[in-house]
């Protein structure tokens, strides 16, 4: 059972890992082994990231990894294999993650992503790196 306490702590790294990419620091965020993972996506940035899945899936989930032309004139990043190592999405399945907010080519990523599950079509967002999923 996810404790309070452990939960704020999973709060706490994602946030420290959005600072750390808004300030350019390189982190390494390790996902949480007990990620919550909800049904359905009823998180305020949801529809950011449904906006984000449309345009991803009109490229045809680009398998490679880097920056591409975002209809706003800026780009996006295609992160290329998530490899669910901690488990917390169904195993035996390939993924892919992508950015979800658009920026200039080549800046700091933020915590922000979509998982696209190749092998039965579903989509998940998680807002804080992995810490938990929503699917769309």
């Amino acid at each position: 059972m996810l404790t309070l306490q452990s939960h704020r702590a999973r709060r706490l790294f994602a946030a420290l890992a959005v600072v750390a990419s808004v300030l350019g620091v390189t982190t390494v965020v390790t996902p949480a082994a007990n990620a919550d993972v909800y049904d359905s996506c009823t998180q305020s940035r949801c529809s950011a990231a449904r906006s984000a899945n449309s345009t991803w899936s009109s490229k045809g989930y680009p398998s490679s990894r880097g920056w591409y032309s975002w209809p706003t004139g800026q780009c996006n990043f295609a992160g290329g294999t998530f490899q669910n190592r901690e488990g917390q999405l169904p195993s035996d399945h390939r993924y892919q993650e992508f950015d979800v907010y658009p920026r200039t080519c080549n800046a700091s990523r933020d915590a922000y992503r979509i998982v696209v599950d190749r092998t039965d079509g579903a989509v998940y967002f998680s807002p804080d790196h992995y810490a938990n999923f929503y699917r769309l």
